[in-house]
C-alpha cells in the first residue's frame, strides 16, 4: 500500500496544494476583512440584527454564535471552507477509484498481490491525510492571528470533518456509479443538497434575545455542513458535532469497500441506462452529438440560474434597511455597484452567482472534450468526416448554449421575483445588465478553458475550474474582505457592466472581456488544426 499511496502523492501534489493553499488563503482573508468592516461591536451586532430580521440570508452565510470579531469572522467564511474542503475530497476519491478503472489502471493493479482492496485503501489514506493536512493548516491560521487556541483548533477540525465526510460519499459515489463522470455528479448534486439543507435549517432556527446568535432547525442536523456550523467555534467550541461528520465518513467508507467486493470490476450498481434502438438525425452532427451528451447537466444549471435569479430581486429591497444601519455593509454592496444602491448591489452580488454558474457550465462542456479525448471516444468521431475544428467547435457551440440557458434562467427567476415588488421594473433593468455581462465574464472561462484544452490537454480539468474557483473567491470576497481594487479587477466577474443611477450604463471592462473571449476562442480552433490526440490521462 505504501507503494501505491507514494503514486497518490505524487500525482495530486500540485492538485492538492492549489485546494489546500487557496482553503487557507480564504481563511486568512476572513481575518483582516472582518478586523477592516466590522471592526466595532455596534457594527457586527447590527449585521447580526439584520440577519436575524431576514434569515434567508442564512442560506448563503453560517450560523450566528456571538457578536464577537472571531465569531463573526467565522460566521461569513466556516461554510465556505468547508465546501471547499468537501469539493477537494469527493473529487479525490473518485479520481483515484472510479476514474482508474475507467482507464484500465485498476483492472493491471487488481492482477497483481495488491489486489482489488489495496487501491482503496491507499485512496482513503490519501484523503484523510489531506484533509488533515487542510485542517491544521487552517487552525495555524487562526492562531496566529491570535485567536483564541481551543476555537481555532474546532475550526480546523469542523473543517476537516466535512472533507472526510465527503471521501466518503465520494468513494461510495465511484462503487454505485458506472463512470467518473456519473460518480462525480452525484456526489456534487448531494453536496449541494446538504449545503441547502444546512441554510434553510438555519434560517429556520430560533434567534436569541439579543439577536445575536441562532439555534439551528432541525433540518440543518440532516447536514455534515449544519454540523460543522454548530461546533460553533470561539462560542461553544463543540467537539461532537464534528465528530458526526467523521463517524458519517466512516460508514459511508464501509459500505463503499463492501459494495465493491460484490460487484464485477468496472461495473456499478446504478445499471447503465439504454440507449434508443434508433438514433435521432440530431447525433448526424457534432453540435448535436455533444447536446446529447450534456443536455442532463446544461439544465441542471439553467435550474441554478433560475434560483438564483429568483433570489436577486426578491431579497434586493431586503438591504433597504441594512444600509441604514451600517456603514461598513453599505460599503460593500456598493463598492460591488458603485454607481447604484444597495438595492442595485444585492442583484449584482446574485447575478455575481448566476455568472459563475454559467461558468461551471461552459467549463463543464468543455472538459466534456477532454474526458471523450481520454476515454477514447472521440477517436472514431474524428475518424469520420468530421474534422478537428469541427468536432471542438461542436463542444464551444454548446458551451455557449449553456451560458446563455443559465442567464435567461436566472433572467426568468428574477422576473417573477420582481414581479412583487414595488420597485420591479428598476430591478429588472439592473438584472438585464448584471445578466447580460456576467454572460461575457462566463464566456471568458469558457475561451480559455478550451485554450488550454488545445495546448495543454492534461491541464484542461484542473485549470478550467481552478479559475472559476480564484475568480469565485475574488469576485465574491474581495469587497467583503476589502482587497486592493487591483486584484479585485482581476476577476472577470466584477468587470461587467452595470446600471447607474442616471439610466447610463458603465461599460467597465467590457471591452477586454469580450476581446478576450473571442481571441481566445478564435485561437483554440485555429491551433486544434494541428493538434493531435492525447488519450492519457
Amino acid at each position: 500500500m505504501n507503494a501505491l499511496l507514494r503514486q497518490r502523492l505524487r500525482r495530486d501534489r500540485v492538485q492538492l496544494l492549489l485546494w489546500i493553499l487557496g482553503t487557507v488563503a480564504l481563511a486568512a482573508t476572513a481575518v483582516g476583512g472582518v478586523t477592516e468592516s466590522y471592526g466595532d461591536l455596534a457594527d457586527r451586532t447590527a449585521v447580526l440584527a439584520t440577519v436575524m430580521a431576514n434569515p434567508v440570508i442564512l442560506m448563503f452565510r453560517g450560523l450566528p454564535s456571538g457578536a464577537g470579531e472571531a465569531q463573526v469572522a467565522l460566521f461569513l467564511i466556516l461554510p465556505f471552507l468547508a465546501m471547499l474542503a468537501a469539493f477537494m475530497s469527493t473529487f479525490l476519491a473518485v479520481r483515484h477509484t472510479r476514474a482508474e478503472e475507467e482507464q484500465g489502471r485498476a483492472e493491471l493493479i487488481s492482477a497483481t498481490p495488491a489486489a482489488r482492496v489495496t487501491p482503496l485503501a491507499a485512496t482513503i489514506v490519501h484523503g484523510m491525510l489531506a484533509n488533515v493536512v487542510l485542517g491544521l493548516l487552517i487552525s495555524l491560521v487562526y492562531l496566529g492571528s491570535g485567536y483564541p487556541a481551543a476555537g481555532s483548533w474546532i475550526v480546523g477540525l469542523a473543517t476537516a470533518s466535512v472533507g472526510l465526510c465527503f471521501l466518503g460519499v465520494g468513494l461510495l459515489s465511484a462503487q454505485l456509479m458506472r463512470t467518473s463522470r456519473g460518480a462525480n455528479s452525484l456526489a456534487v448534486w448531494i453536496l449541494v443538497a446538504t449545503y441547502v439543507m444546512a441554510g434553510l435549517g438555519n434560517a429556520l432556527g430560533t434567534p436569541s434575545d439579543d439577536l445575536t446568535r441562532m439555534e439551528s432547525g432541525w433540518l440543518a442536523w440532516l447536514s455534515p455542513f449544519g454540523w460543522a456550523e454548530n461546533t460553533r467555534p470561539y462560542a461553544d467550541d463543540a467537539v461532537w458535532p464534528a465528530l458526526l461528520g467523521i463517524g458519517v465518513g466512516a460508514l459511508l467508507t464501509a459500505v463503499a469497500f463492501a459494495v465493491q467486493s460484490v460487484r464485477d470490476l468496472g461495473e456499478g450498481i446504478v445499471p447503465q441506462r439504454h440507449g434508443r434502438r434508433w438514433a435521432p438525425a440530431s447525433l448526424g452532427t457534432p453540435i448535436g452529438l455533444v447536446w446529447h451528451l450534456t443536455r442532463g447537466s446544461v439544465l441542471g444549471w439553467a435550474i441554478g440560474g433560475f434560483l438564483t435569479g429568483l433570489l436577486a430581486t426578491s431579497l434586493a429591497a431586503v438591504v433597504n434597511e441594512i444600509g441604514t444601519k451600517i456603514e461598513a455593509v453599505q460599503k460593500i454592496f456598493e463598492s460591488l455597484s458603485q454607481q447604484g444602491g444597495l438595492e442595485s448591489g444585492m442583484v449584482v452580488i446574485f447575478y455575481i452567482i448566476a455568472g459563475v454558474l454559467a461558468a461551471c457550465a461552459a467549463v463543464q462542456t468543455v472538459c466534456r472534450a477532454r474526458q471523450e479525448e481520454v476515454h477514447g471516444t472521440a477517436e472514431p468521431v474524428l475518424a469520420s468526416a468530421v474534422d478537428r475544428v469541427r468536432w471542438l467547435g461542436g463542444y464551444l457551440v454548446v458551451a455557449f448554449a449553456a451560458v446563455v440557458l443559465t442567464i435567461a434562467g436566472a433572467l426568468l427567476g428574477s422576473t417573477l421575483g420582481a414581479a412583487r415588488s414595488e420597485t420591479g421594473s428598476e430591478l429588472m433593468n439592473d438584472a438585464v445588465v448584471a445578466g447580460l455581462g456576467q454572460g461575457i465574464a462566463a464566456c471568458v472561462f469558457l475561451s480559455i478553458t478550451a485554450l488550454v484544452f488545445v495546448l495543454v490537454p492534461r491541464a484542461t480539468i484542473v485549470a478550467g475550474w481552478v479559475l472559476v474557483l480564484v475568480g469565485l473567491i475574488i469576485g465574491m470576497f474581495g469587497p467583503l474582505f476589502s482587497l486592493p481594487d487591483w486584484l479585485t479587477g482581476l476577476s472577470p466577474f466584477t468587470q461587467t457592466p452595470e446600471l447607474g443611477g442616471n439610466g447610463d450604463i458603465d461599460l467597465k471592462g467590457v471591452w477586454w472581456l469580450t476581446a478576450t473571449a473571442v481571441v481566445a476562442a478564435v485561437a483554440s480552433l485555429g491551433l486544434m488544426r494541428r493538434r493531435e490526440l492525447h488519450p492519457a490521462g
